[in-house]
């Protein structure tokens, strides 16, 4: 053999270990993210913030080539499944990404009437869960499968009943809520309850109730407006906010009309207009205004979408970056899934002090974050801008 064969040989060799070397690369199985989100029903522009941010997340992965997990760069698939805005359809959701699809870790759902349920099948399917948005104890309680991003809704009850006090001087206060959604209906009693820890029993002077997809608040609000109560306090979803306020406006009540992180959405402004203005929530960030990371992915989401992002989009902004973390902490995917599932359910638990858009957080035992709550005021444009900062 001469020479010119020889390394006409050598070079053969080292494309051939090149190509398998890259295949091997190509062929690693990828990491499949479930996403368990209202696309339809009743708050479709909450899912629909989720979808946007998991996928601007995704995006970025593409863009590194990957998911680098202890050296080798895995491709990610996100698996999207509509929850309808139904406990039902949430469960079965649950159930298909975590049977069916395999999926190692879920993100949603975010509305508590839906989370509570699917965290449920998480945890007995042994499948970490992450919910962006709900607020509800029961979401994580005796389960340490399930996670979230928000703050609770014990947290949250007291911070608004504090900031009305000290805020306005007001003492006799009225609740106005769905009776039929674990989030208003928890929410309604932890105000309450702080309310009158504060200013004596009795000092709610009316606790009114209504069911899901009710549109008519008139008797309700003609009770409030009767009787003496110098707020409202409204923990609904966006789309029932802009009734009650155009419905009490319309009856004459032109004392403030407080609500809760459920306000927090892209929609509400386009619903209640002017009704909305001037009014104040409890939430998890303040868009108007924002700086460093947080201003960077505002002004993406923006530029991509046509609009600013709310609560939800935010919150599942980092939840996709605390899900990477965990993976990448596990420092392997193994392609046992039961493995791969148990390792990054301790990952989570183990996060501490990590830096969100929406603020730092560590985890509790019980997979609930320690973190701050904001206070937002709607402005005369209609932007939701910082008030103040609540810290546990």
């Amino acid at each position: 053999m001469n020479k010119r064969s020889l390394m006409i040989i050598i070079s053969l060799i080292l494309i051939g270990a090149f190509v398998v070397s890259a295949c091997a690369q190509a062929a690693q199985p990828a990491i499949v993210i479930g996403v368990n989100a209202p696309m339809t029903g009743d708050i479709p522009k909450v899912g629909e913030g989720t979808k946007f941010a998991a996928e601007m997340w995704l995006e970025d992965i593409n863009a590194a080539g990957g998911l680098d997990v202890g050296g080798t760069k895995y491709p990610v698939e996100l698996v999207i499944e509509d929850n309808e805005s139904k406990a039902e359809s949430a469960t079965k959701a649950n159930t298909k990404l975590i049977t069916q699809d395999e999926v190692l870790v879920i993100v949603g759902p975010q509305s508590s009437k839906q989370a509570v349920p699917a965290g449920g099948v998480a945890n007995d399917n042994e499948t970490p869960m992450v919910s962006p948005w709900s607020t509800n104890p029961n979401t994580t309680m005796d389960r340490p499968w399930v996670f979230r991003t928000p703050f609770l809704d014990p947290f949250q009850g007291p911070v608004v009943a504090n900031f009305v006090t000290d805020e306005f001087g007001f003492s006799k206060a009225a609740v106005l809520y769905d009776v039929a959604s674990d989030y208003p209906k928890g929410l309604a009693e932890f105000f309450s309850s702080a309310w009158e820890d504060v200013h004596g029993s009795g000092s709610v002077v009316a606790y009114e109730s209504f069911t899901t997809k009710d549109t008519d608040f008139s008797a309700q609000l003609t009770k409030i407006r009767d009787s003496g109560a110098e707020f409202i306090f409204t923990p609904q979803y966006y789309n029932e906010v802009a009734l009650i306020a155009q419905q009490a406006h319309e009856l004459g009540w032109d004392a403030p009309i407080v609500g809760s992180d459920s306000w927090g959405s892209a929609e509400l402004m386009n619903l209640c207009g002017d009704d909305c203005k001037g009014q104040f929530f409890s939430t998890h960030y303040a868009a108007a205004g924002a700086t460093g990371a947080t201003k960077e992915f505002i002004d993406r989401y923006n530029e991509k979408h046509g609009y600013v992002p709310d609560d939800v989009g935010a919150l599942t902004w980092d939840t996709m970056l605390i899900i990477q973390k965990a993976i990448q902490d596990c420092g392997e995917i193994t392609g046992d899934i039961a493995t791969d599932r148990a390792c990054v359910r301790e990952a989570l638990a183990q996060i501490q002090d990590f830096e969100g858009i929406t603020g730092t957080m560590t985890f509790t035992e019980e997979g609930d974050p320690i973190k701050c709550a904001v206070i937002v005021k709607i402005s005369d444009a209609g932007e939701f801008e910082f008030y103040q900062q609540v810290c546990p």
